[in-house]
């Protein structure tokens, strides 16, 4: 069974975490773990309506909840998407800073040399921000921006948000049918 840690970051771009969140509800052999920041509810209800923790697919933890099963490597979880993944959560995890769940939980990940998904959600990037994604990187993380493709020709916000959403469920090394480049 493939554990995941799905963190929820203040960032605009809550529609793709919802999105991930409705995809990976009907996966049956996953075991998945939320985190999410204050900031992250508070994006949820201005840009998508009224965030429901009792009808969330899956159990979240308090940002401060430490004895969370994903707060240490010996749990098992092998990967960890931030999506969407602010700049502030992404600098304090380039630079170790885990004073929360979702910043310890992305310091294990690292740690164990496992996978690290960050949908980083800003635009335009400063010099600090590509400095912190470039650390990453050298860290082990990938860095999947919030970028859409369109040459599968969405038709709705929710075609064009699946293109980046379908991305993240691919590095997750979960199958799925998508839209396939050339197929």
């Amino acid at each position: 069974m493939k554990k995941i840690v799905f963190a929820i970051a203040g960032s605009s771009g809550s529609i793709y975490a919802k999105r991930l969140a409705d995809k990976l509800a009907k996966y049956k052999d996953i075991e998945v773990g939320v985190v999410m920041s204050e900031n992250a509810i508070v994006n949820w209800e201005i840009e998508i309506g009224k965030f429901d923790k009792e009808s969330f697919p899956f159990k979240i933890y308090g940002k401060r909840d430490f004895y969370a099963p994903f707060a240490s490597g010996s749990a098992g979880y092998t990967y960890m998407v931030v999506i969407p993944c602010s700049m502030g959560i992404l600098g304090r995890i380039a630079h170790g800073v885990s004073d929360d769940l979702m910043t310890r939980a992305a310091d294990v990940i690292l740690k164990e040399q496992r996978k690290l998904i960050l949908v980083a959600r800003e635009t335009p990037f400063s010099l600090i921000h590509i400095e912190n994604m470039k650390l990453l990187a050298q860290a082990g993380a990938l860095i999947l921006p919030a970028v859409p493709s369109f040459y599968s020709k969405p038709q709705t916000i929710e075609e064009l948000v699946d293109t980046v959403v379908d991305r993240v469920i691919d590095h997750l090394d979960l199958d799925q049918d998508t839209y396939r480049w050339s197929e």
